[in-house]
C-alpha cells in the first residue's frame, strides 16, 4: 500500500507537469509515465491486493499476494527510472498473477460476475504485453482502461443480483461487454475503428449500469450507503460520454486537449468516482482500518466532478485556462480525498 501511494503521488506530480503547471520536474522518465504509475504501481496495486486479501483469508494461502506485488514493484521501478524490462516485466507477471486469481475464483463460485473480472484482469495482461512490446502508450491505453472499467462493472454485477434482474438484461451485459472487447482486438489491426467500436461497448455498458446498478435504489438511504451510490452515479454518466468522445474521434489522437478527454473521462470521471464511493468498504477489508462515514466525504467527490467538467468543457472548447483549472482541482479533489479518508480512519480508531 506504500508504494501504491507512492505511485499515486508521484502520478498526480507527474499529471500536474504534463498540464503546463510550472513546478519543478520529476526525475527521469517519472513525467513521462504518469499513466503506467497510476495504472499500474497505483490502480492495479490495490485492485490486485482486495483480491489477494479476500482469497487469502478464505483458503488461508499467502501466494496470491504475489500479485500486488509484483505491481507495486513495476511501481517501484517506475518510480527509479529503471528500464523499461525491469518496470514492465514485473506489471505484466502481476497481471498474469492476477488472472490466475480470477480463475480461482471462478472455480470456487462459477459465475458471469467472475467471468468478466477475469476477463478484465486478461485485458490488463493483454496491455501490459503490448506497453512491454513497445507500443505507443495512447494503443495500450484502451487497455488498461478496459481493465479498470469491466473490474469494476463485474463488481456491480456481482452486487446487482438482488434486483433478480431478467436473462435479457444479464444477456445485455455480456453484449456490451463483447463489443468492448471486440473493439480492442479489431484495434489490433484497425486502430481507428477499433477504439470507435470500444467506445460504442463503453457507452452501452454505462446505460446498462445506469438503468440496473442498486444505486438507483440505493441513493434514497441515508449516510454512506446513499454517499456510495451518489459516487457510482455520476460514474456512470462519465462512463456514458466517454463512450460517446471514443466513437466520436476513435484513435485520431494521441496527445492534446481531445485525448485528455478522451482518457479522463474515464480515469477521473469513473474509475476516482468508484474509488470515493468503494474506500470506506475497501479499507477496512484490506487494511483493517475502520473508516467511518462522515458527510464531509461529499467535499471531495463534488470537487471531483465540478472541476472534471471544467477540465472536460476546457478540452473540448478549447479554454487552455479551463483544461489547466479543471485539472489542478481534479487534483485537489484525489489529496482532499487521502486526507479526509486517514483522519477519518483516525477517528475510527479511536471509537
Amino acid at each position: 500500500m506504500l508504494l501504491a501511494a507512492l505511485s499515486l503521488l508521484a502520478g498526480l506530480w507527474a499529471g500536474l507537469n504534463r498540464l503546463g503547471w510550472v513546478i519543478p520536474p520529476l526525475p527521469g522518465m517519472i513525467t513521462a509515465n504518469h499513466g503506467p504509475l497510476m495504472v499500474n504501481g497505483f490502480l492495479g496495486t490495490v485492485i490486485s491486493l482486495e483480491r489477494a486479501v479476500a482469497l487469502g483469508r478464505n483458503l488461508n494461502r499467502r501466494r496470491y499476494y504475489i500479485a500486488p506485488v509484483l505491481s507495486a514493484a513495476s511501481g517501484a521501478m517506475l518510480l527509479l527510472s529503471a528500464t523499461p524490462l525491469l518496470s514492465r516485466v514485473p506489471a505484466v507477471l502481476a497481471a498474469l498473477a492476477l488472472v490466475g486469481i480470477f480463475i480461482t475464483i471462478y472455480r470456487l463460485q462459477p459465475g458471469t460476475d467472475a467471468a468478466v473480472m477475469g476477463l478484465a484482469a486478461a485485458l490488463w495482461l493483454g496491455g501490459n504485453l503490448l506497453w512491454l512490446a513497445g507500443t505507443p502508450i495512447a494503443r495500450v491505453v484502451p487497455w488498461w482502461a478496459a481493465f479498470l472499467v469491466l473490474t469494476i462493472a463485474g463488481e456491480r454485477l456481482e452486487l446487482a443480483r438482488v434486483l433478480l434482474m431478467g436473462k435479457g438484461a444479464r444477456q445485455t451485459f455480456i453484449a456490451t461487454v463483447g463489443i468492448t472487447v471486440a473493439g480492442l482486438l479489431l484495434s489490433l489491426v484497425a486502430a481507428d475503428a477499433g477504439i470507435r467500436l470500444c467506445g460504442v461497448g463503453l457507452l452501452a455498458l454505462g446505460l446498462w449500469l445506469l438503468r440496473y446498478d442498486i444505486a438507483r435504489r440505493t441513493i434514497r438511504r441515508e449516510g454512506l450507503t446513499r454517499f456510495i451510490a451518489a459516487c457510482l452515479l455520476p460514474g456512470y454518466v462519465w462512463l456514458v460520454l466517454s463512450g460517446l468522445l471514443w466513437a466520436i474521434y476513435g484513435a485520431g489522437y494521441s496527445a492534446g486537449p481531445i485525448y485528455d478527454a478522451l482518457l479522463h473521462t474515464i480515469f477521473l470521471g469513473f474509475v476516482m468516482s468508484m474509488i470515493f464511493g468503494h474506500a470506506p468498504v475497501i479499507i477496512p477489508s484490506v487494511m483493517g482500518v475502520k473508516v467511518p462515514y462522515t458527510p464531509a466525504f461529499y467535499a471531495h467527490l463534488i470537487l471531483l466532478h465540478v472541476s472534471l467538467v471544467v477540465r472536460v468543457a476546457g478540452d473540448l472548447i478549447p479554454s487552455p485556462a479551463a483544461r489547466l483549472w479543471g485539472g489542478l482541482f481534479n487534483e485537489v479533489a484525489i489529496l482532499l480525498f487521502l486526507a479526509l479518508t486517514i483522519l477519518s480512519a483516525r477517528r475510527g480508531r479511536r471509537l
